[in-house]
């Protein structure tokens, strides 16, 4: 099933989910074979370093230390990699707030990681559009 394009109707039909777990990010040396057991929920590799988003137990159990927690809102909608204009709305939304948004793209959805403090406050603002 192809992703949806057109933003008006990915900006409708999205359905904002707040999961439960906090999460951390990141920058580690080595390769992800060397922390592939802490289950990362998502890597990339920079020039620094590896990034991971581990969940912030997890983390904390490992000893790794984060300078903020996040929580995750899934935008519930499946999302076309080509699509234009959603990263923008929905950072636009949190703007107007004061939220930071930290956008994952993944191949069915967008997925924002916003400061645990904060999570409630952009579900509501998220909830204003559309």
């Amino acid at each position: 099933m192809a992703g949806i394009l057109e933003l008006n109707t990915l900006l409708k039909t999205m359905n904002p989910e707040l999961k439960q777990d906090e999460y951390i990010f990141c920058c580690l040396a080595g390769s992800l074979a060397d922390y592939v057991h802490l289950n990362p929920l998502a890597s990339y590799v920079e020039d620094e370093g590896l990034t991971l988003i581990l969940n912030a137990d997890t983390a904390e159990k490992a000893g790794i230390t984060c300078e903020s927690k996040y929580n995750l809102i899934t935008l519930n909608v499946h999302s076309s990699l080509e699509a234009v204009g959603l990263t923008a709305a929905v950072s636009a939304k949190l703007t107007e707030h004061n939220i930071s948004a930290n956008v994952v793209a993944a191949f069915y959805h967008d997925h924002i990681f916003i400061q645990t403090d904060k999570a409630q406050a952009a579900m509501k603002a998220l909830g204003e559009i559309g």
